[in-house]
């Protein structure tokens, strides 16, 4: 009941403090870069980041349809506790008309979680270019009703099809009212890349985009405006070391300090068109370069392991990625610990079963999987020599055996949900590191603790 309330009044909600916002962009007048796609946003924001530096504001921790607006009212979650919303209604009137930032860029990471999210944030920030960097599936079960069944129709979660004649639009439901859809998709990939492509539509110059994603350039067709693109095809050579990696192309080498999947070569080419088309300067070694908690971070664990932190988030593609990742990582004693992927509806299943797939072809020395979707699906697919994976529920379960089976010197990463950052943060040597973790506000401190954590 507590959850359908939430989505009939995602968006009216968002609609207010929207209002607020665009008074402040008014006044401000940025040059808009949006960052879009299905995972790597917020490397990407990083990385140009790291070439622009004071020129221009970034949407850091925001990329919602209330992310953004908070973001330029200036205002903020501190501990992600219902009684902050009073203080967030009250004050965004006041924050509309405040002293506008002096950056006249304004480098804003955009997602699309649901349907009508890509259009109402597109319409607001109205970009003066494009990034979007790749298009797969997550937060599909939000997209699910979107795609034609056999009958060629489609109705809404928990509405009976009682009409035939077209499908309801669940932006539209408040108050009974059920407007109808123009559109259905033969598949749910395709609803989530026509919803990223609004940002093409309100486009005003140029878009920069991943040349190698049919999806994407489907999309292509809706805007008018210059695009550049980027593919794979111009790499030559990727190198995984123990703190950096490298990218070695025909004519050129970037060098990147920290540990990054190979699919961080679009973000490299889309920065660096980036620069040339705001003909600035750009360092190939992204010297200045720092990214946030959670997105493959290093640090040194008990009893000698090394950890590699990418707990933040899980899509199927950004899991995969770094599979990839972690397969050429130099270590002989690598442990995986995955949790689930959540979100996905009715390509659950199958998405998982994918991951073993991939897990079969490692060279791993244990794999400890956490979570229901990953005990249910991806565990009865491994083809792994025996005790070398096991699986359980709950995450203070999954703690116990690391602790109890690491012998010294083991590589592990952690990718997934399932409050992995909370196993991760009793095998830590420096307890300092804890603060480096993601998900560090109350409510998901509670959240753990509840867990065992």
């Amino acid at each position: 009941m507590i959850g359908n309330l939430k989505k009939l009044l995602y968006f009216p909600i968002a609609y207010y403090f929207r209002f607020w916002a665009q008074i402040q962009l008014f006044l401000w007048k940025p040059r808009i870069l949006a960052i879009t796609g299905s995972s790597g946003k917020t490397t990407l924001l990083h990385l140009i980041k790291s070439q622009l530096g004071n020129k221009a504001k970034y949407s850091h921790h925001a990329n919602s349809s209330y992310g953004i607006p908070f973001d330029i009212l200036g205002l903020g979650r501190k501990d992600l506790t219902p009684n902050e919303w009073i203080n967030l209604f009250l004050l965004a009137p006041f924050r509309a008309f405040k002293n506008v930032p002096k950056e006249k860029f304004y480098v804003v990471e955009a997602d699309c979680d649901r349907p009508g999210e890509g259009k109402f944030l597109a319409s607001l920030l109205r970009p003066e270019i494009t990034l979007w960097i790749n298009s797969s599936i997550t937060h599909s079960v939000n997209f699910d009703y979107l795609v034609k069944n056999k009958s060629n129709t489609f109705f809404l979660r928990g509405i009976e099809p009682t009409q035939k004649k077209k499908p309801p639009n669940p932006h539209s439901k408040l108050r009974g009212f059920k407007k109808v859809l123009d559109k259905c998709f033969s598949s749910v990939e395709e609803a989530i890349a026509y919803e990223f492509g609004y940002f093409l539509e309100y486009t005003k110059k140029l878009a920069i985009v991943n040349g190698d994603s049919s999806l994407i350039r489907k999309e292509l067709k809706r805007t008018s405006v210059t695009v550049r693109e980027v593919s794979m095809q111009d790499l030559n050579g990727y190198t995984i070391l123990n703190n950096r990696t490298d990218f070695d192309t025909k004519d050129k080498k970037y060098s990147i300090n920290f540990i990054v999947p190979k699919d961080v070569f679009y973000s490299i080419q889309i920065a660096k068109l980036l620069m040339k088309t705001l003909d600035l300067p750009f360092n190939p070694n992204f010297v200045d370069l720092t990214l946030p908690p959670g997105r493959n971070s290093v640090f040194k664990g008990v009893k000698n392991t090394t950890i590699i932190d990418s707990s933040y988030n899980a899509t199927p593609d950004g899991v995969k990625s770094i599979l990839g990742m972690f397969n050429q990582y130099p270590s002989d004693k690598k442990w995986l610990v995955l949790g689930d992927m959540i979100e996905l509806g009715n390509e659950e299943k199958e998405e998982h079963e994918k991951l073993a797939k991939i897990i079969n072809t490692m060279d791993l020395l244990k794999v400890v999987l956490t979570g229901p979707r990953v005990s249910k699906y991806t565990f009865s697919k491994l083809n792994l020599p025996a005790g070398r994976a096991d699986n359980f529920i709950m995450p203070k379960d999954g703690l116990d055996y690391i602790l109890n089976n690491i012998k010294g010197g083991e590589t592990i990463l952690f990718k997934g949900a399932r409050f992995l950052e909370g196993i991760i943060e009793h095998l830590l040597e420096n307890k300092n590191d804890i603060g480096r973790l993601c998900r560090r506000e109350k409510t998901w401190q509670e959240r753990r603790k509840k867990w065992g954590l």
